[in-house]
């Protein structure tokens, strides 16, 4: 167990990325916040730090769509490697898309814990934080 939480935002929307950040930052917990701008970039830090326990994220934020690399194209990615990523990552969906067929592609994936409807909110987020604090996470 460690007391920093690594979070991961992959997302295309610079004022998106901006406001999570900023409410990630009011909440009182030791953190480290990585921001990316598509999947690729992403995944490519995961690839970069596949060995490097400390550096992985503990949460990612992802965003559906975006340029390069989508949502669902990165959890592909994602789940081949994952028998080599040496921690649990708990990725949520964060979405703007109320479209049925997205919400059951994402809740059809088993690595993908939850889906939440942008504008992701404070609340939601130290619910985040508390779960995984509450199971030892952090």
């Amino acid at each position: 167990m460690h007391n920093t939480l690594n979070i991961c935002i992959v997302d295309d929307d610079e004022i998106y990325k901006f406001t999570v950040v900023k409410t990630l930052e009011s909440i009182d917990f030791d953190k480290k916040i990585e921001v990316f701008s598509d999947g690729e970039e992403a995944f490519s830090f995961l690839l970069d730090n596949i060995d490097n326990i400390e550096q992985l994220p503990d949460v990612i934020l992802l965003d559906i769509n975006m340029p390069v690399m989508d949502g669902f194209q990165f959890m592909e990615e994602y789940i081949n490697i994952k028998p080599r990523v040496g921690k649990k990552i708990t990725i949520y969906m964060v979405s703007s898309s109320v479209d049925s067929m997205d919400i059951e592609k994402a809740k059809g994936i088993s690595e993908i814990s939850d889906y939440i409807i942008k504008p992701i909110k404070r609340g939601e987020l130290k619910a985040i934080i508390t779960g995984l604090r509450d199971k030892g996470r952090i």
